[in-house]
């Protein structure tokens, strides 16, 4: 669970890193706060002999809507939700599973994976997408629509 945590918490702080505007200090205190509670939060909820078990729980997702865990990560080092929303992905999918560590940016993204580790008994965790194409996307910047939206309203 170390393994996969630290890897989720490192790809969201080099996001952040990546928008600018937040502190090296404040960086690591973020992912300090975020491991502990990712920890904090699957210790009840991590099955590494049925690793699909809790997934759901375990997904940490921006949709219009801050994931608390993040959320409560940023709060502690005085980022708002506001502010949040400026700096990441608009949305945002993040597995954090035994064995692997995907991600998502926007709905129809390609699935990329961070992290990925053999399963007890010899299975080989699957790979969903290529990196390099992953590392292609996230490089040219292919993210969730913009936040401003015209709005056409139609009358009768």
């Amino acid at each position: 669970m170390r393994t996969e945590i630290s890897t989720a918490a490192a790809f969201v702080t080099r996001l952040l890193r990546a928008a600018g505007g937040v502190g090296e200090e404040q960086l690591r205190c973020f992912r300090e706060c975020l491991q502990e509670a990712m920890r904090e939060n699957y210790k009840h909820h991590w099955f590494p002999l049925v690793p699909s078990k809790g997934s759901g729980y375990r997904c940490i997702r921006i949709n219009h809507k801050m994931d608390p865990l993040i959320g409560k990560a940023a709060g502690m080092i005085g980022l708002s939700h506001e502010r949040l929303f400026q700096l990441l992905p608009s949305e945002l999918t993040l597995w954090v599973d035994p064995f692997e560590v995907s991600y998502r940016i926007g709905e129809d993204g390609s699935i990329c994976v961070l992290y990925e580790s053999p399963q007890p008994g010899g299975k080989a965790a699957k790979q969903l997408e290529s990196r390099t194409s992953c590392k292609e996307e996230w490089r040219i910047g292919r993210s969730s629509p913009s936040k401003s939206y015209n709005m056409m309203t139609v009358s009768s």
